[in-house]
């Protein structure tokens, strides 16, 4: 993700004019999916520093310089692309919970992959797999997608439970590179076929 930041912020930047308006994207019962808005971003700092959080991304809090350009870059890359690792607020009272959505992950630049990260108080409630099955549904409705997969590290038990949860399915073992960083991995997939054959 990280070299995709500095791409985006170094190059792209100046293409764009970043819009912190938090437009919306969907909704689900409990959910609403949008972009960011810039109130949202010392939240978004603090989630990303938070070691919880990080424990299965490379073991390093993000300062939030790095926090911001993550979320900047996710914002271009909706303006482009109509997607992007985006906000999810709760609609019962508005609060941030984190993020999800769908993007090109650094090993894997043909494919899209879903991801998500949610604030540790957040955890255990269904939230990552509620914005993530919306997400789906959009990337194999309207954006035409014919897979999508997922990453994570082999012992990270939550993100393969929601993984799970999503009817993805293992596809292959993998050294994965994220930001420089090389680890070992799980990738889990799902095709427009089985989604939509879940769905029904």
């Amino acid at each position: 993700m990280r070299e995709e930041v500095r791409a985006a912020t170094g190059v792209a930047g100046s293409a764009f004019v970043t819009a912190w308006d938090g437009a919306l994207i969907a909704t689900t019962e409990r959910l609403v999916l949008r972009t960011f808005r810039r109130d949202d971003l010392p939240l978004y700092a603090a989630l990303n520093a938070d070691p919880d959080v990080y424990a299965f991304l490379g073991g390093v809090p993000l300062p939030r310089e790095e926090s911001d350009a993550i979320a900047e870059w996710a914002q271009q890359l909706y303006a482009s692309e109509g997607i992007g690792l985006l906000a999810v607020e709760r609609r019962s009272d508005g609060a941030f919970l984190g993020m999800c959505g769908l993007h090109h992950q650094e090993s894997y630049r043909e494919e899209i992959e879903i991801g998500w990260r949610f604030a540790p108080m957040y955890w255990n409630q269904g939230y990552a797999t509620e914005a993530a099955s919306r997400w789906l549904d959009l990337g194999f409705g309207p954006l035409g997608f014919d897979r999508i997969i997922s990453i994570t590290e082999p012992d990270n038990v939550r993100s393969l439970a929601v993984m799970r949860r999503l009817g993805m399915e293992f596809d292959h073992a993998a050294r994965v590179v994220d930001g420089g960083i090389e680890f070992d991995a799980i990738v889990h997939s799902v095709t427009a076929e089985r989604w939509q054959r879940s769905r029904s």
